[in-house]
């Protein structure tokens, strides 16, 4: 798996209506990544949602390094606010001016394809033996973006032992994007199989 590009993006999800899981709210930080040959995406070294379930099935069927937490998405004023909290710490606060200049989702497509996101599953036998070792994919489906906005954005990082995302530091912020859309979360697709590259 190799990384493309330089930049990380740093996603605030708010989940209205999830079959199975009902609303939660998810950060997913992650960078652009390429299998060769194979698939092109992104890759998510933290995700953080506040759905127990949520965080159980990515986890489980996905391989994704999924992690309990409290993120939220709100409107203050003309500031739309999103906030990662974790072990009583604020972890994350992003700002983004509300709905000030119009724009196309094919912009933030254009930094990598995040609607694809891969992931390393890495699961061990009872005695601590690899039983699963596999690069996995899932992309969105069916997507039907209703609006899309794009302005001037701040990202803050804290410290945080169990939520390092500040091992990610901000060098340069580009603009934020505010988007409402639609979608189906699809099965994913075993992309490579270490174990069985082995034999």
């Amino acid at each position: 798996l190799q990384v493309t590009g330089d930049k990380v993006m740093i996603h605030i999800y708010q989940m209205n209506d999830t079959s199975w899981i009902g609303p939660y709210h998810e950060v997913n930080v992650k960078f652009g990544a390429e299998l060769r040959g194979k698939c092109i995406g992104s890759y998510s070294p933290y995700l953080f949602l506040s759905s127990d379930v949520g965080v159980t099935h990515g986890r489980e069927i996905h391989g994704q390094p999924k992690k309990l937490g409290n993120p939220s998405l709100e409107y203050q004023g003309d500031l739309i606010v999103g906030k990662l909290e974790r072990n009583s710490i604020d972890v994350l606060t992003g700002t983004l001016p509300y709905k000030q200049h119009e724009a196309e989702i094919s912009e933030l497509s254009e930094i990598f394809p995040f609607s694809t996101n891969i992931n390393l599953k890495a699961v061990d036998h009872i005695d601590g033996s690899p039983a699963i070792r596999q690069l996995t994919s899932r992309s969105l489906a069916d997507v039907k973006v209703t609006e899309c906005w794009r302005g001037p954005s701040t990202t803050e990082l804290r410290p945080n032992a169990q939520a390092p995302i500040h091992r990610l530091p901000v060098l340069e912020m580009l603009d934020g994007f505010y988007w409402q859309a639609e979608f189906s979360l699809v099965p994913g697709e075993v992309l490579l199989d270490y174990l069985q590259e082995d034999k």
